[in-house]
């Protein structure tokens, strides 16, 4: 295909793009021969529906002294979950170093202690699997970085070897630590790549033979049931000396290269891209609509939801959801407000002033969380990531009250009614708590956030209706079945942000019949909305969680009592 060669001749010049091409071509071919059923997929607009809802889990996330925890997740799904998600993403499963799975050490295989390719093939017939494809860098004890040091072919020229004197001061970096990792190997010292950290050596996409390797690893994730691949830390990796090595052209290029070769063999596969950025760099990662990403993480909404919620007034997260376009029907926002990572606060920068976002950074700290720096260009640090659960940022540990919950429970409904496919970290699911201990066996801010349960201790949280967890999970559910049975909520489905009342977050969805109109308090007190006709017509609207039925008043307009924190999904009866 024309466009394959185009997009190889760009990274590579004419002689190596077209014999690279040339191999990616026999090797895509082989490919869709074996594995014909993955042609068939619906239109682009269908691929996601109102039904798609994503959990975000890691793999031994349920723990059970009597079978695999990819087993005990499944039991757990099945249980508690049933038909109320539609797929999961796993977070990487794979043997590893460090960083909780992100430092691979092998792309191809399960890492034991959670289970085998089987167990991957059993939650796949239940759900739509995400992947991670962990391939801005691999572990240092990975067989490529090993053969490496040894120097033995292919693997000298998988990683970026540079010299200790050049000048980097242009890179952008996410973490305070340096930029290049001395090693020993066996021509001598020399020093490589590493923006995240010394266990997790950068690839080196300049040799076409590891585009190719990444390539391959892609088609062996499609084949063992990836329906939706997560791109992580895609935007660091061409590097360029003399460029900040972030969003660079090859990079484009690289994802239009991965876009290409799914729609050829696999076209209802889906790439989803990681790039915890401000919002115009970040969206810039759906191409033209049909050439880059499906889908892109919506970074801005967790900060910017979580201001509205703590100042009790919506305007910012208002202002900024009117500006939210995706480039064409084949495209949408990942929607989340908390993950395995931090909540990163740079998706705010021209949202919310250096005070506001260190506000939520005070917040953090005074609620038990940590918080993660980065370097400004003139050396003074400011607020990247809130490491802390996402019930902990939102309600004070020490002082727990009444409006804990359904203040909880407002923030994942504004995610919920925005367009777009919601991605629901586990932890949401129960309203955890920062863990202290996980902290302290670490060192690591991010473990706060990401604490494994025992499935029977869980289980019997659950069993009593009267317990945090068991309160939020019947919640939770409950939005999420509401949510699949409509029609409004569809990804593509008209969106309109309304200005109703400071302390309300309101968006219209969908059209006619099917309109709903979500009203959301992020205030601590109750109050009314009197709605004029233009926003809501004058007749009857039923509440479809409540089931309340409102009414207009004499005047005509419709009056909308709202609770602390209270959430209305209003259909018209």
């Amino acid at each position: 295909m024309l466009v394959l060669r185009d997009l190889l001749r760009f990274l590579y010049g004419p002689q190596k793009g077209d014999e690279t091409t040339q191999t990616l071509e026999q090797r895509l071919e082989a490919f869709r021969r074996t594995h014909p059923q993955l042609q068939d997929a619906p239109a682009p607009a269908q691929r996601l529906t109102s039904r798609d809802a994503v959990l975000i889990t890691y793999g031994d996330q349920f723990r059970s002294p009597d079978e695999p925890p990819l087993q005990s997740l499944h039991r757990f799904l099945r249980t508690h979950l049933k038909e109320s998600i539609s797929a999961v993403h796993l977070l990487p499963f794979f043997p590893y170093s460090s960083d909780d799975g992100f430092s691979v050490i092998d792309y191809r295989q399960v890492n034991p202690d959670l289970g085998t390719w089987e167990h991957i093939r059993a939650l796949e017939q239940d759900y739509r699997l995400m992947f991670d494809a962990v391939i801005n860098h691999v572990s240092r004890e990975s067989a490529w970085f090993q053969g490496f040091l040894r120097g033995e072919a292919p693997y000298r020229d998988y990683f970026i070897v540079v010299d200790p004197d050049t000048d980097l001061s242009q890179v952008v970096r996410p973490r305070p630590w340096p930029l290049l990792t001395k090693v020993e190997t066996a021509q001598g010292v020399k020093y490589v790549w590493t923006t995240f950290s010394a266990d997790q050596i950068d690839l080196n996409y300049a040799n076409p033979a590891v585009l190719l390797e990444i390539a391959d690893i892609l088609l062996f994730y499609v084949a063992h049931g990836a329906r939706i691949i997560r791109l992580d830390a895609i935007a660091y990796l061409w590097k360029e000396i003399g460029t900040p090595c972030i969003h660079l052209p090859q990079t484009h290029t690289v994802v239009k290269l991965f876009r290409a070769m799914l729609d050829r063999v696999a076209p209802g596969v889906l790439l989803i891209t990681e790039t915890n950025v401000p919002h115009e760099e970040n969206i810039a990662y759906f191409g033209d609509g049909y050439d880059e990403a499906q889908l892109v993480y919506n970074f801005t909404l967790p900060p910017l939801t979580l201001h509205a919620l703590h100042t009790g007034n919506a305007a910012r997260l208002t202002a900024w959801a009117r500006t939210l376009r995706t480039p064409s029907q084949a495209t949408t926002f990942f929607n989340f407000l908390a993950s395995h990572d931090g909540i990163g606060v740079r998706p705010a920068e021209g949202w919310l002033a250096p005070e506001e976002i260190q506000a939520l950074a005070d917040v953090t700290l005074a609620h038990g969380g940590r918080v993660s720096t980065y370097a400004r260009p003139d050396g003074s640090q400011a607020p990247y990531e809130l490491n802390i659960t996402w019930y902990d940022a939102l309600n004070d540990p020490n002082a727990p009250s009444d409006n804990d919950i359904p203040r909880f429970m407002a923030s994942q409904a504004i995610m919920l009614s925005l367009a777009g496919v919601p991605g629901i970290y586990v932890h949401s699911l129960f309203g955890s708590r920062n863990c202290q201990k996980c902290y302290q066996q670490t060192q690591q801010p991010r473990s706060l956030n990401r604490e494994k349960f025992s499935l029977a201790a869980l289980e019997a949280k659950l069993a009593d209706p009267s317990t945090r967890e068991a309160r939020i999970l019947r919640a939770y559910r409950r939005l999420l079945d509401v949510r699949q049975a409509q029609a409004a909520f569809h990804p593509q489905a008209r969106q309109e942000i309304l200005d109703v009342h400071p302390g309300v977050f309101a968006v219209r969805r969908g059209e006619g019949q099917e309109t709903i109109l979500a009203l959301i308090s992020v205030r601590e007190e109750a109050l009314t909305l009197r709605l004029e006709n233009d926003i809501a017509a004058s007749r009857p609207w039923q509440d479809l969680l409540s089931e309340d039925v409102l009414l207009p008043g004499a005047d005509g307009r419709l009056l909308v009592p709202l609770a602390p924190y209270q959430v209305r999904w209003l259909k018209m009866r």
